[in-house]
């Protein structure tokens, strides 16, 4: 591949971030520095109270690695880390009735590269003794499974290596092979979410959500846009038609209430 080739993938590249979910140990959010840094990722975000330690972080980054630990950022919550991304890929290695059906790595990363040349991409990763939790994943745009033989349960770093390989190695596949299929800029999560918030308000003042079946049809509605995607105009028109709704049976409610 040649040098052209090489600078495209570092660009496309560089839409991606890592979002490690409250990881417990400085040294695996170094190592996995070290994994994304080896497969040209050079964004790390922690959702943390607070910085690891920076010493144990950088003892397994090693000093080519320095220069991610340096510029990590942190957030108090997922639903702040994700805000500007357009695209979200948690990880999970749990099943449940709740969860919905999980495609491995290369499944996920080859359906990625038409997302990828015009949209900000999180992989997210959950803490080291329990993953994601259901709360987490509701922000996820794709749901991926590491496949393993009977154990399961891998170390933090090595899901964020297999992660940031496959979609290196998908990369490198697309850009060597003209790959210039490019979907445009979708819906960042700041927006999605403000979207959910208008469609919950709707679905209250008709009366359709009740508080026992509420967590099931959010959650539906949100696999279901989350899966399919939005552009901002889109999310912008389904927000404007909500407000319009709850603003015109306010006003039905108002004329019948002064009748």
């Amino acid at each position: 591949m040649g040098q052209a080739a090489h600078l495209k993938v570092k660009e496309l590249l560089d839409n991606v971030a890592i979002v490690l979910v409250a990881p417990k140990y400085p040294e695996n959010v170094g190592a996995a520095a070290r994994a994304a840094m080896n497969m040209g990722i050079s964004q790390i975000i922690l959702v943390r109270n607070e910085l690891p330690d920076d010493e144990r972080m950088r003892k397994m980054a090693t000093h080519n690695a320095g220069h991610i630990i340096d510029k990590i950022k942190r957030y108090d919550s997922v639903k702040e880390a994700v805000a500007p991304f357009g695209w979200v890929v948690g990880t999970s290695a749990r099943q449940g009735r709740r969860r919905v059906a999980f495609n491995s790595p290369r499944q996920v990363m080859d359906e990625l590269l038409p997302l990828i040349g015009n949209n900000k991409v999180a992989l997210l990763f959950g803490p080291e003794d329990r993953g994601l939790t259901n709360e987490d994943l509701q922000y996820c745009n794709q749901i991926t499974t590491i496949p393993t033989a009977d154990f399961s349960s891998l170390n933090l770093a090595q899901a964020v290596a297999i992660l940031c390989h496959e979609l290196h190695f998908a990369l490198l596949n697309a850009v060597a092979t003209g790959y210039t299929d490019f979907v445009p800029k979708q819906v960042e999560s700041r927006e999605l979410e403000a979207t959910y918030d208008r469609l919950e308000q709707v679905l209250r003042t008709i009366g359709y959500l009740k508080d026992t079946d509420y967590e099931y049809w959010m959650n539906n509605i949100r696999q279901f846009f989350g899966r399919v995607g939005l552009r901002t105009k889109e999310a912008r028109v389904i927000r404007g038609l909500c407000k319009q709704f709850i603003w015109d049976r306010a006003q039905q409610r108002k004329t019948a209430t002064d009748a």
